[in-house]
């Protein structure tokens, strides 16, 4: 039925489209009442062209600054005096530095003038801040009013007032008010004050209710855009302040702030390094430039907008807001607005198509009454005397042809399926999860696979030292922790090392809060060793001012290990090292005894061990091995050696799986939606949880991401069915799987992720799932959706909403294209046989916003059912308009043509209708009757093929609100406001008659969804393995 729409040059990719088809589909759209309106959410091309222009400007102009400035700076042996002043503003709130002073160091990387000003540590006191204390809370806001606020230079909100303005854009609307206007001038010409005015007037009035109604629903839709974009926004950094490490929002902070920087982060501000270890900065967001860039004490700028690639730091902070270059930058973002999604393209394609029928049909009505008219006045022998009353008579011909053009172009198809989207955005930001686009919600509906992370995702992400292997014996741990060293006999010795593994090769820590009340800050896993640790009665910050930290390679999913070199004040250097088995156990040649000494780790120890952690996978238990080496003094600071090492101890963490994880999984099944576990975790602890979950079955495959790799495109094709589990996979792992589903099986896939590394995965995959917790930003930002609370069942709320809103705009569809069709046909049919039709611009403009903003409201905004998970995935490829809506559509529109044709020519016989008012009282019950039909039909369109359309209609709150309504203004209309409507009040005998008329329909309903449109088509098995789920009207 697309096809033969003509709907295939409206088509685009729902991520990444091309330019090219985006102004393809702009170009055919030749029918728009409003353009301002129709295409307020969709991208402007041209203010994107020219905001990708300034951008490409902005970004040359710092690399350019970047180059010239590093190379002068090659051929300065010194930089000049300090010879700027102090304003007093500065010096009054004891600043002793410039605003501008602070930015032209960081952004010119002028590190010889930094040292003229005493290095970091002489801009930190010239801020007034101490390097380990932090800002001061009551000195934040003076700090806000020297050097800015760290926000960013936003335009104004529009206003309620400029959404009415926007309404008034439409060309209809306009020609109409006009049309008005003169009917008014000439009525009261020729019939005086007040008749003359009623019909101009009704037209008026009818423009002005259209207008607030139609404001109010996009003021709506905008303010829900707005919280939506506030939440995206949202980013939190940790920062120190008062000798404190906490996470404020990066609106909070000010120049002087103390920033703690990881692998995954965002720069929040401009600022100066520290001290840290390994930091590697990607700058491409602000020079272009992909090679990242080493930070250290001989570079220590760092440039807002920037993301940490690799390593860890701690920053000051010396720019915020507008005074940065991404400030500026930022001005230029989401200036055009986003890509449209699939969805409205096709509805533009439906509207377009239909509009221009609806445009045929109107002129076809307007030639058809005006040469009627002119007919009869010729056969009077009136041609050639006119009168006002004339020009009145073609005026109300010109207005009805209008009217019927404002019906025929379906203006509110495209716009139903933004108000649908931001109404499913919404529900979900409340149920945790935050939509970063459009297309993903519609996207989520038509998911096929979901490649699931383990740690966090499927499990609570919060974790305890479960088990230990140390001196070759095991140790449940069950709280006893103090009794641990006395069952396991081990020597004071190892246990300073073990506890030195742990306190020092960690990226967790001790923090205090105002009531001295200590927590732990890091991850889930190294919190859980450093618990471990102080619940053995180890001292954290005691063994840390010890020791000097030399170098750091912190963990990341391409090492899956964490290294640390330590120099100890008595002399010697050790690098610890801990991660996952396969590699910590590879680097090590010797092994840790009972009383500290270092024995050969034979093949028979390495076969034991194996065994341990293998014993502690199929337990579910994450598995981490600790090793030590000692390091020549000679050893170079930037080389942690990869070898040598001698084995501490296997530490078994338990991570459990959430609560209702198992029966998401089910429900996905269910619905045709296969659920992959990739992990980086051990093989066996990831079969493990996935048997738990019902990931894992008996015919799935669980295979490591190295293997896969490795196997050729063909092997691939066969084993990637039914591969349910990948372990120890690496982000280029995943990325291939997930290209594979896509490329070769045509799976919709949606991929979660919490990582730096997962970026291009989340990129790659049609739905990308960033974590809100344990997410870093640059998971975030390449991300479709953000679950805020990490958890696996939020993701089912996604899928069920995406398919509630493809199945809302199906349902919405189908009840505007009735109502379209039986408007222009009863009214063109009624034109050519008796020269007048029954539905007045005032009704048909009523009828209009019936069909349009309030149908779109009680629809298209229908909460998930429990039926949608019980049915395949709709395929991408499925035509949106299916056979059983156009059988309803034309079942319909046949049962009410007939009905509201009778009435018209042949009603007042059937009713016995007599008297001066016989017309007036059958053209309303014309009326009364049509808008019934529409509203009953409203309830039938709840279901385009189950049969009990009733089932959950009063859990929609804005389906019944939309109802009662109506029904209530349409009582209002035709009883009081009937000078305006040219309508008359009826007795309830003929209100009884109009509500059955309508309600026939409810049982026209029925007997359409009995007549068998679609054979069922038997498909082989799914390529996972599952069979087919079955469909038909019982499961709609």
């Amino acid at each position: 039925m697309d096809k033969l729409l003509n709907l295939k040059e409206f088509e685009v990719e729902p991520k990444n489209s091309s330019e090219a088809a985006l102004r393809r589909w702009r170009k055919l759209v030749t029918i728009v009442r409003n353009p301002r309106r129709r295409f307020r959410f969709i991208a402007n091309l041209e203010k994107r062209s020219e905001a990708e222009k300034q951008k490409l400007k902005i970004k040359e102009k710092i690399r350019v600054a970047l180059l010239v400035q590093k190379a002068a700076l090659q051929f300065m042996d010194a930089a000049g005096p300090l010879d700027y002043k102090l304003t007093n503003e500065v010096r009054e709130a004891n600043f002793e530095i410039e605003p501008d002073e602070l930015n032209s160091i960081v952004h010119g990387h002028d590190i010889k003038r930094l040292k003229l000003h005493g290095g970091v540590e002489g801009i930190a006191r010239k801020v007034t801040v101490s390097l380990d204390e932090g800002v001061r809370s009551d000195n934040v806001s003076t700090r806000q009013k020297i050097y800015g606020f760290n926000r960013y230079t936003e335009k104004p909100p529009k206003t309620f007032w400029m959404f009415v303005w926007d309404a008034l854009q439409d060309l209809t609307l306009i020609i109409l008010m006009i049309c008005a206007v003169i009917s008014i001038g000439v009525g009261l010409a020729t019939e005086g004050w007040p008749k003359g005015m009623y019909d101009g007037a009704g037209i008026i009035l009818s423009i002005i209710l259209v207008v607030l109604v139609t404001s109010i629903s996009d003021y709506r839709q905008f303010l829900q855009f707005r919280d939506l974009d506030r939440e995206k926004k949202k980013i939190s950094v940790q920062v120190t302040r008062h000798g404190r490490r906490q996470q404020i929002s990066i609106y909070d902070l000010v120049v002087g702030d103390i920033v703690h920087l990881g692998i995954g982060d965002q720069v929040p501000a401009d600022g100066l390094f520290i001290s840290g270890y390994s930091l590697q900065i990607d700058e491409s967001s602000l020079t272009g430039e992909i090679d990242p860039v080493d930070i250290y004490e001989q570079n220590p700028f760092l440039l807002s907008g920037t993301k940490v690639r690799d390593g860890s730091a701690k920053m000051l902070v010396t720019a915020v807001g507008m005074r940065t270059e991404w400030g500026k930058l930022m001005e230029t973002l989401n200036e055009a607005g986003e890509d449209e999604t699939p969805l409205q393209v096709k509805l533009n394609g439906v509207a377009t198509i239909i509009g221009k029928i609806g445009l045929a049909f109107a002129v076809l009505t307007f030639v058809v009454l005006t040469v009627r008219f002119l007919i009869e006045k010729a056969l009077k022998n009136e041609f050639t005397n006119w009168s006002s009353t004339d020009a009145l008579t073609l005026l109300n011909y010109f207005a009805i042809a209008v009217t019927i053009i404002v019906v025929a172009i379906p203006e509110g198809l495209p716009l139903a399926v933004t108000l649908s989207l931001a109404f499913a955005m919404k529900q979900l930001m409340d149920e945790r999860a935050l939509v970063r686009h459009l297309s993903a919600c519609e996207t989520m509906g038509s998911a096929s696979c979901i490649c699931t992370d383990k740690t966090g995702t499927l499990t609570t992400n919060y974790m305890v030292v479960n088990k230990i292997w140390i001196c070759e014996k095991i140790k449940d741990i069950g709280g006893n922790e103090s009794k641990i060293l006395d069952e396991l006999e081990i020597s004071e010795r190892l246990f300073s090392i073990f506890l030195r593994a742990i306190f020092l090769n960690s990226s967790a820590e001790v923090v205090r809060d105002e009531q001295g009340s200590k927590s732990l800050l890091g991850t889930p896993t190294e919190t859980a060793l450093l618990e471990f640790g102080l619940l053995l009665g180890g001292d954290h910050d005691a063994q840390r001012r010890q020791i000097k930290i030399l170098k750091v390679e912190p963990f990341n999913s391409n090492r899956k290990k964490m290294s640390v070199l330590v120099a100890f004040p008595e002399g010697g250097i050790q690098a610890f090292c801990k991660g996952a088995p396969e590699i910590v156990l590879r680097m090590c040649d010797k092994v840790v005894d009972y009383s500290g000494e270092l024995v050969i780790l034979s093949e028979e120890r390495v076969r034991n061990i194996m065994d341990v952690i293998n014993g502690f996978a199929s337990e579910a238990l994450r598995t981490l091995c600790l090793a030590v080496r000692d390091v020549d003094e000679t050893c170079r600071e930037n080389s942690i050696p990869d070898s040598g090492y001698a084995f501490i101890a296997v530490v078994g963490i338990k991570d459990p799986v959430r609560p209702g994880v198992k029966e998401a999984v089910e429900t996905f099944l269910a619905a045709g939606i296969t659920v992959r576990m990739v992990t980086g975790d051990n093989i066996n602890t990831a079969k493990a949880i996935a048997k738990e979950c019902g990931i894992l079955t008996a015919d799935g495959k669980a295979i490591e991401g190295p293997e896969f790799s490795s196997e050729p495109l063909d092997e691939m094709r066969d084993i990637i069915p039914k591969i349910q589990v990948m372990a120890r996979s690496k982000p280029s792992d995943k990325l291939n799987f997930v290209t594979n589903l896509r490329n070769m099986f045509g799976d919709v896939v949606a991929v979660t992720g919490d990582g730096t590394n997962d970026a291009p995965a989340l990129r790659q995959s049609d739905i990308g799932l960033a974590m809100g917790i344990a997410g870093t930003e640059v998971a975030k930002e390449n991300a479709d959706v953000i679950v805020m609370d990490d958890n696996f069942a939020t993701i089912l709320n996604v899928a069920k909403w995406g398919r509630a809103v493809y199945i809302n705009i199906q349902k919405f569809v189908q009840f505007q294209l009735t109502v379209n069709v039986v408007a222009l046909v009863i009214n063109f049919v009624s034109a050519c046989i008796s020269g007048s039709v029954p539905l007045t611009a005032v009704q048909l403009l009523w009828v209009n916003m019936i069909m349009d903003t309030l149908g779109a409201l009680a629809l298209a905004t229908e909460p998930p059912n429990d039926a949608l998970m019980k049915r395949p995935p709709v395929p991408r490829v499925a035509n949106f308009i299916t056979k059983p809506i156009w059988r309803n559509i034309i079942g319909q529109s046949i049962y009410q043509l007939i009905v509201l044709g009778v009435l018209n020519f042949d009603g007042k016989q059937l009713l016995r209708l007599t008297g001066s008012d016989a017309t007036s009282v059958l053209n309303t019950v014309i009326f009364n009757s049509f808008v019934f039909c529409q509203l009953f039909n409203e309830i039938n369109s709840r279901e385009i093929e189950k049969i009990n359309i009733f089932q959950g209609m009063f859990n929609s709150r804005i389906f019944v609100a939309v109802m009662v309504s109506t029904v209530a203004f349409q009582v209002v209309i035709v009883e009081y406001l009937g000078t305006f409507a040219s309508t008359v009040p009826l007795s309830w005998q003929l209100w009884v008659l109009c509500i059955l008329i309508g309600s026939v329909s409810l049982i026209v309903a029925v007997i359409l969804k009995c007549i068998p449109v679609e054979r069922a088509v038997v498909e082989p098995k799914h390529h996972d393995g599952y069979d087919a789920l079955p469909s038909g009207p019982g499961l709609a």
